[in-house]
């Protein structure tokens, strides 16, 4: 029994030893600053308390950043400010939290009262100068939410977009589009409007023809989205929409609930699979969605790549109809191929529901049907992080539209993806794309076939008699493509594409392309020989277009300036030979409304052909030009892109020529000490937008809880600050928010502050318009002064001590430092006019 008494009696003491260390650290853990302080030289004192100390503060062991800091005896802390993030990997989000709590002045120990990001406590430890901020997290596993929160109080405003389209030459009558897309906020939902004006050119399309398409309310869920009102019952809501054959859905009066994913933000990025176009002249090509012209661009001989990034995001088709000399060349149905990332299995389903009654509002479109009930689905399935599964059913017009797709990413380099579609009395329809890349290029597959039968599609008249239409039709139409595009070495590369069709122009096309980087009279440039044999059409006089290119750029002038020329031969429009050339120069301007402008001069068989394009941007507009002149009959041609922004907060309204494809806005008044000046505001959560004195506006993003920080663009910063630096966001989509900013002159100050006595006065809080400083152990501080209003007034506590007014005419100044000398703090500055007749000159 010893043996065991002997080991029970050890543990206790052990035990009892462990308690007391444990209990002894965490004493020590909570120990007063004076305590902590004991045992240091006695004048360590004055260095630590009520005087500017530099520490790293963190939150549940992760940095936050450096600060400046002060302490005073009663175990308080007060954040002066945070004077770098290195290394930290909080959000700016967060570090404004707690850099808004540390200044009002905290109590270390335990937190009460309003403790932000669920704080527990807060502790100093004087042996590494930290500052610890332990907060509910520390010992938890915490996941970030996949959901914004949207804002405690909602959020007002209005935003108008504005874009008109006009295109047109001498052949052909004026057309074009103007849309009008509004998005509002009120509380946390939003309502949507969107307004259409379109005018097809030509001589049987002189009607302009007007429709509203949506006008409808929108509430935001957590993954889901509830939609009251009149709206187009397209596919909305999924990350890979499916194609449908056959009439678009018109609009209905009724209800949407579907997948959030829906209400994504368009992004500037090209179409996976690229469209291409092959004018045999300089041509007009405009990009139609829906009946709806929503592009329009100017593009050169030969094979051309459409720029498709101003495209909306999503897979749908549109028309593409080439225009040269002022008629209509050919005719194309493209899909535009921009999906979103999906790859959550947690999540694997993407929906989309509808059910209203067919109706249309302000709309003179004769096909638009109205009265009928309409409803339908579409669903996406996440089988495997690289295949998503697609279905589509819904009820157009009386008829059964349905389709499914399968979108799969075979491996990092082959992708997949298939369609197939049918509509009841009118056909079905099927389409492949694919792409493979590897190490040194990409080849690109389509292929897209059409069964059309239209013979039992019939129209109602007034009287009710149902007529057969007389543009029945069946067969088939399809389309094949291959392109592929190789890198010989870094500075060569080599193009094919072999395309294969059989509806409006039927054959074979091959198009072969190489490319070479080169440097030629002291400027890089390019080289390009491409040599092709396409399919015959009404602009060769239905002979087959052979021919080749070589064409040549450098960048030669001064910054910004190009130049361009090529050789070539072709089918003319008579169907002979048609050798030609151009020489084109374009340059790039800066600090100008005129953003780009460039001019093109050919010849051919016909004679001489000119072309001019320019791309423009104001504080109210942006937009682009072209105009064109015919080598065949001398007829011009042009069109024209216009596009603004309204937007309203309260009462604050402006108008700008930013984009707001980010979903809300902020109106921003700067008023500046300074004349032409420029700032910068930063988004945290991307993008830079330059401000100028006067009324600015920002895009932000809605939905996420962030912030923008003013600084001062370029490198060359004046003696000015900005008030306040940063602010905070948090909009719901259509949100405005309204900000006003004031850069002010400013001027160094240096002095010391003291007493009737003499004695410097450590730990005192100097405050003026433009920044705030504190006085060290000797009395003396440093700090940006408003030159416009020199007054400064001290503070120790919550206690205003003294104030005055600096005479700076009388003040010494060296290397730009207002030299104030000592400042004497007593009572009797309170009262009267500031004054510094008591400052040492």
């Amino acid at each position: 029994m010893f043996p065991m008494t002997r080991i029970a009696a050890t543990l206790t003491l052990l035990l009892s030893a462990t308690v007391f260390a444990t209990s002894e650290n965490k004493s020590s853990t909570t120990q007063s600053l004076l305590a902590q302080a004991k045992g240091l030289p006695a004048d360590f004192e004055e260095h630590l308390f009520d005087v500017p100390l530099a520490v790293q503060i963190e939150r549940d062991s992760q940095l936050v950043g450096e600060a400046m800091i002060m302490l005073s005896r009663d175990d308080r802390m007060i954040l002066i400010e945070f004077t770098d993030f290195s290394g930290s990997k909080v959000s700016p989000n967060e570090r404004d939290t707690w850099s808004d709590f540390l200044k009002q002045g905290v109590p270390l120990g335990a937190c009460t009262g309003k403790c932000p990001e669920q704080l527990l406590r807060i502790h100093y430890d004087l042996e590494n100068s930290l500052v610890s901020l332990l907060t509910e997290k520390a010992e938890q596993q915490w996941q970030e939410s996949q959901y914004h929160e949207l804002p405690v109080d909602g959020s007002t405003g209005l935003i108008v977009r504005n874009q008109l389209n006009i295109t047109g030459g001498q052949q052909e009558q004026l057309g074009g589009r103007y849309g009008l897309e509004a998005s509002s906020s009120l509380g946390n939902w939003t309502q949507t409007l969107n307004l259409q004006l379109n005018r097809e050119g030509g001589p049987d399309q002189n009607r302009i023809k007007h429709a509203v398409y949506s006008a409808y309310t929108q509430r935001e869920m957590e993954g889901t989205f509830l939609r009251l009102g009149y709206f187009t019952p397209a596919s909305e809501g999924l990350t890979r929409q499916i194609r449908t054959f056959g009439a678009s859905p018109d609009t209905a009066f009724g209800v949407m609930y579907g997948s959030s994913d829906s209400l994504s933000i368009d992004q500037p990025k090209p179409s996976i699979y690229p469209i291409y176009v092959t004018p045999n002249r300089q041509a007009t090509v405009e990009i139609y969605r829906n009946g709806l012209l929503i592009n329009t661009q100017a593009v050169a001989s030969g094979l051309q790549s459409l720029d498709t990034r101003a495209l909306p995001s999503g897979i749908y088709e549109v028309e593409v109809r080439v225009i040269e000399d002022g008629k209509l060349s050919l005719t194309t149905t493209e899909l535009v191929y921009k999906p979103t990332n999906w790859r959550n299995l947690d999540n694997p389903w993407r929906y989309n529901l509808f059910a209203g009654r067919e109706s249309k509002l302000l709309s003179n479109w004769d096909q638009q049907s109205s009265g009928d009930m309409t409803a339908g689905g579409s669903f996406n399935y996440l089988l495997h992080p690289r295949a998503v599964l697609g279905f589509s059913g819904r009820q157009v017009k009386g008829n059964l539209q349905l389709g499914t797709s399968i979108d799969w990413t075979l491996t990092d380099s082959l992708r997949l993806f298939a369609n197939v579609y049918q509509t009841k009395s009118y056909g079905t329809g099927t389409d492949l794309n694919g792409q493979y890349s590897y190490g040194q290029g990409s080849i690109t597959l389509n292929h897209n076939r059409s069964w059309l039968d239209t013979r039992d599609t019939y129209e109602t008249l007034p009287d009710g008699t149902r007529l057969r239409k007389k543009q029945a039709y069946a067969g088939q139409t399809s389309s094949s493509s291959v392109a592929v595009n190789h890198r010989l070495s870094p500075k060569s590369s080599f193009s094919a594409r072999f395309t294969q069709s059989d509806g409006y122009t039927k054959g074979y096309g091959l198009d072969l392309g190489w490319s070479q980087s080169t440097h030629l009279f002291g400027s890089d440039g390019n080289w390009r020989l491409s040599v092709f044999d396409r399919p015959a059409s009404l602009g060769t006089d239905n002979q087959r277009n052979r021919g080749f290119d070589l064409s040549v750029s450098l960048a030669l002038g001064g910054p910004g300036e190009q130049w361009s020329a090529s050789i070539g031969s072709r089918t003319s429009r008579d169907g002979a030979r048609d050798n030609n050339a151009s020489l084109t120069y374009s340059k790039d301007l800066k600090g100008h409304a005129l953003q780009n402008v460039s001019a093109t001069a050919t010849t051919d068989t016909y004679g001489v052909g000119l072309s001019g394009r320019s791309s423009f941007q104001t504080n109210l507009l942006r937009g682009d030009s072209f105009l064109q002149r015919s080598s065949y009959n001398a007829n011009l041609s042009g069109g024209l892109n216009l596009d603004s922004t309204v937007a309203l907060s309260g009462a604050k309204m402006v108008m700008t020529s930013q984009p707001n494809g980010q979903g809300a806005g902020m109106i921003v008044d700067v008023e500046s000490d300074l004349a032409d000046i420029t700032l910068r505001a930063d988004d945290l959560s991307g993008g830079t937008i330059m401000l100028r004195p006067g009324r600015n506006f920002i895009p932000i993003a809605a939905y996420k809880s962030s912030s923008v920080s003013f600084d001062f663009q370029g490198t060359d910063v004046p003696a000015a600050a900005i008030q306040p630096p940063r602010t905070r966001y948090h909009m719901n989509k259509g949100g405005v928010g309204y900000r006003k900013i004031k850069v002010v002159n400013t001027v160094t100050v240096l002095g010391r502050l003291v007493d009737p006595q003499g004695n410097p006065l450590k730990g005192h809080h100097i405050i003026n318009h433009a920044s705030r400083g504190v006085s060290e152990v000797d009395g003396f501080f440093s700090m940006e002064m408003n030159a416009a209003t020199p007054t400064l007034e001290v503070r120790k506590g919550e206690a205003l001590l003294c104030q005055f007014r600096i005479d700076t005419n009388k003040a010494k100044l060296q290397n730009s430092v207002l030299e104030i000398g000592d400042l004497l703090c007593t009572p009797d500055t309170l009262t009267g006019s500031l004054s510094t007749d008591k400052v040492p000159s």
